[in-house]
């Protein structure tokens, strides 16, 4: 069986709302439906009939994303109703995973055209109440939020794998000796390349705003702050001695993003020069508590499948989750040059609704090889509970 090569046609996200703003009112359905049907408007040559399959990335599903979020966008997108869908779930890492799901699909022959994607509504995310153990039950019944992190947990998992997101970055701080300040100047660099990269335009060829949600832009990109405003902010996690602040940290966030995906018969079909192409990709394990680890074996492993090296980046979008964690992830590749990384800003700054934000990363790699003409380019996650995954695009 030959492999066929796959491209990146069209890569579109919403802007991205930040917890109970600018998208709160949206459902997570009507959120992904809407970068699906951006995604086929804005290449009419494309019969939506020859879409063989529309992947998406979810993240928690607890809420009106249930049943099936990637068929739930096909219809209310009006695409024709024989063009099926899937969610799939890799925690933050969920809308990239949906990307290599569809890109091995057409690898592999099984589709030529796909639509693949991530949604993500935390503002939207219910409370769930678990059901008695028995009937009538005389005490009180705890509910559990499903906007972010661990509930329900399983008591036989070891403790020190539950720690919350916030205490695994701090341990990823401790182990690479990241202080406060790294930490905030970070945060602050990735603000100001947010802000500027916006204020170029640079954003303007993938971002989609919902209609009547008035937001037109990232909503979490604070252009005017500072190291003495990040500075002021107390530790979320540790009281004592933490560094991990709601500045040095992605913050909570709505939103959406999706990727046009063909082989050669369907890149005739659309009539359109491709963005990129898929190279390689690559998944890894690590200890959940040093989840923000993740990354590094998974990108050394997707580079060495593409026969690549650090040296052959032109970009590398590395999602954002925590300070600690990004720099973390950076003091373990010596040999990368820390300028492809994140040039427009990262997830601190332009937000992280989970089950999009793989998606987002692909897209804007996808976006920025095309406008460099040629290239290299790497997108990768941490993932809670202690995974990495990684992605290679070519052009």
């Amino acid at each position: 069986m030959s492999i066929r090569d796959v491209y990146i046609v069209d890569a579109v996200r919403t802007p991205i709302g930040k917890f109970g703003g600018g998208l709160a009112s949206v459902r997570p359905d009507d959120l992904a439906a809407h970068v699906v049907k951006a995604l086929v408007d804005r290449t009419p040559g494309l019969d939506p009939a020859l879409v063989d399959d529309v992947y998406f990335g979810d993240a928690n599903g607890a809420g009106e994303d249930n049943r099936d979020v990637a068929r739930m966008a096909v219809l209310l997108a009006g695409l024709p109703v024989s063009v099926p869908g899937v969610t799939v779930n890799r925690l933050c890492g969920s809308g990239l995973e949906a990307v290599i799901q569809a890109a091995r699909a057409i690898a592999l022959g099984d589709a030529s055209v796909a639509i693949a994607g991530g949604v993500e509504s935390m503002s939207r995310a219910p409370w769930v109440l678990q059901k008695p153990e028995r009937a009538f039950p005389a005490g009180h019944q705890q509910l559990h939020s499903t906007t972010l992190g661990w509930r329900m947990t399983n008591p036989r998992m070891p403790a020190e794998w539950t720690v919350s997101l916030g205490e695994g970055a701090e341990l990823v701080a401790d182990r690479h000796g990241l202080g406060r300040d790294a930490q905030d100047a970070f945060a602050l660099d990735s603000h100001r390349k947010a802000a500027e990269a916006w204020a170029k335009g640079l954003y303007d060829g993938e971002v989609v705003p919902y209609p009547g949600a008035e937001l037109s832009r990232d909503e979490c990109v604070r252009e005017n702050t500072s190291l003495e405003a990040l500075g002021r902010l107390k530790p979320a996690f540790r009281t004592e001695g933490g560094t991990v602040t709601a500045g040095n940290a992605s913050p909570l966030n709505d939103g959406a993003a999706a990727l046009l995906l063909v082989d050669e018969a369907g890149l005739r079909e659309t009539g359109r020069e491709p963005l990129a192409r898929i190279r390689a990709s690559a998944v890894t394990g690590i200890e959940p508590q040093l989840f923000g680890l993740g990354p590094v074996a998974a990108v050394q492993r997707a580079l060495a499948k593409a026969d690549r090296s650090f040296a052959d980046l032109t970009t590398f979008e590395l999602n954002e989750a925590f300070a600690a964690q990004a720099l973390g992830c950076l003091a373990e590749w010596p040999e990368l040059d820390p300028a492809v990384v994140n040039p427009r800003g990262g997830a601190i700054a332009l937000g992280h609704p989970l089950g999009a934000s793989g998606a987002r990363l692909a897209g804007s790699v996808a976006h920025q090889l095309a406008a460099a003409g040629s290239g290299t380019g790497l997108a990768a996650l941490c993932i809670g509970v202690g995974q990495g995954l990684a992605l290679v695009l070519e052009r």
